[in-house]
């Protein structure tokens, strides 16, 4: 067995998963390598969510009665784990969504109906990258075509990582708002967070974090990045589906206008107008996601437990494994650095001319689950030439025996396709 510094007790931890003992195609144990695309759930989580439902089932925020105020007290109280979990000095600058993209919607559609001095307009540009998840770049591109502003991006070096050289051509005095991620979905690569922030608030705009690939796996610490937004989900982080998070600043909460309305944002409603309630209600009409946030409470607890600066350490060592092994196998490219320095879990990678999705299939029949497609970073894919790539992501629970059974698995395909 591979023994690398900095590992977790994965043989401890992997009990705690259920679906990592499923066996699958020929009595094959499962390898799952797609925690980028969604990780696995412990029992913890589980266990959360069928108590909630089993023993604490109603609506939050109206209801008197027992069960209603439990309901209430579970649901504020994941607020407050992931307050401290991002290190938010407000529990009310803690708004919950169902999902990262609608995290990221939110902020662009709060900032296309604000007032000055936020309001995005055809005088004003707003500048992203190359690198993002589809969730950060089309609601900009909805924005841009709804207000007339220019969008603008950065590209990306040959070895995967942002090209910067036109940092004050990209972001001007024009600028609105910067919206960029922290981990790239595809490539891996952690992005030079302080740079970009820099030049921003130097031209007076915003900045908005896509934190879905950094909250499952580094200390995330809000008040550190200085960004003004900071968006994530719940389901990368061993919660469940249909929860996500936006922080943003207390100020700009309160100035910024709701994008959603309905029932609990509400202050007064007439028949002539309404009156919002603070944030983060403001921002979260109707019905919210209970239950997923009482899980999502459940996985912050679980992670925090095991500590983000382990997480961090050992999912270092996995990668670092990973990059080396993999550039041993004939024919293959990886798309992204090629070390493990400033890059995350996610590895994308091309086999000679064999298509990714292909080399999933076989892969799968191996019972190694893999990522194929362009990982909704379509942009990235034309940079490189490339219609498509394999990912494979690993996570808290990953081993580097699951990395040597890709490596095999890749010979198999080699052998397969000849």
């Amino acid at each position: 067995m591979t023994q690398l510094p900095g590992l977790l007790d994965t043989e401890a931890i992997r009990k705690d998963f259920p679906l990592l003992d499923r066996v699958v195609h020929d009595g094959k144990k499962i390898v799952y390598l797609d925690s980028a695309a969604t990780s696995q759930k412990p029992r913890q989580v589980l266990d959360a969510l069928n108590a909630y439902y089993e023993r604490h089932n109603a609506n939050v925020h109206r209801g008197v009665y027992t069960v209603a105020e439990e309901a209430t007290a579970l649901y504020e109280g994941a607020r407050d784990k992931v307050a401290a979990f991002i290190n938010a000095p407000s529990r009310d600058e803690v708004i919950f969504t169902k999902n990262a993209s609608e995290s990221l919607n939110l902020v662009a559609n709060m900032l296309g109906w604000a007032d000055e001095p936020y309001r995005v307009d055809h005088e004003t540009e707003i500048a992203i990258t190359e690198m993002e998840h589809h969730s950060n770049i089309v609601p900009w591109q909805l924005l841009s075509q709804r207000t007339g502003a220019k969008l603008k991006w950065f590209g990306l070096t040959d070895d995967g990582r942002l090209d910067l050289s036109n940092i004050d051509e990209v972001i001007t005095e024009k600028t609105k708002i910067v919206s960029f991620t922290l981990v790239s979905n595809l490539l891996g690569t952690v992005n030079p967070v302080e740079t970009i922030i820099r030049r921003a608030q130097e031209v007076g705009a915003l900045v908005c974090i896509d934190a879905s690939q950094a909250a499952p796996h580094m200390v995330l610490d809000v008040q550190a990045l200085q960004a003004d937004f900071v968006a994530f989900t719940g389901h990368k982080m061993c919660g469940p589906t249909g929860i996500g998070v936006l922080w943003g600043r207390q100020e700009l909460l309160e100035d910024l206008p709701p994008f959603l309305g309905g029932g609990e944002m509400i202050e007064t409603v007439s028949m002539h107008s309404s009156t919002y309630a603070p944030a983060p209600h403001k921002f979260e009409a109707g019905t919210p996601p209970i239950a997923q946030a009482v899980g999502l409470g459940a996985a912050v607890d679980y992670l925090s437990a095991i500590g983000m600066e382990n997480i961090a350490r050992h999912e270092h060592a996995i990668t670092e494994y990973a990059v080396r092994r993999l550039q041993e196998v004939p024919d293959l490219r990886i798309i992204g650095p090629t070390t493990a320095e400033d890059r995350g879990a996610a590895i994308s990678f091309v086999l000679g001319d064999i298509h990714p999705h292909d080399v999933g299939q076989v892969l799968d029949e191996q019972g190694i689950a893999v990522r194929v497609g362009h990982h909704c970073a379509r942009p990235v894919c034309l940079r490189y030439g490339i219609p498509a790539t394999t990912r494979a992501s690993f996570y808290l629970y990953s081993t580097p025996a699951e990395v040597d059974a890709l490596v095999e698995g890749l010979e198999h395909v080699r052998n397969f396709f000849g």
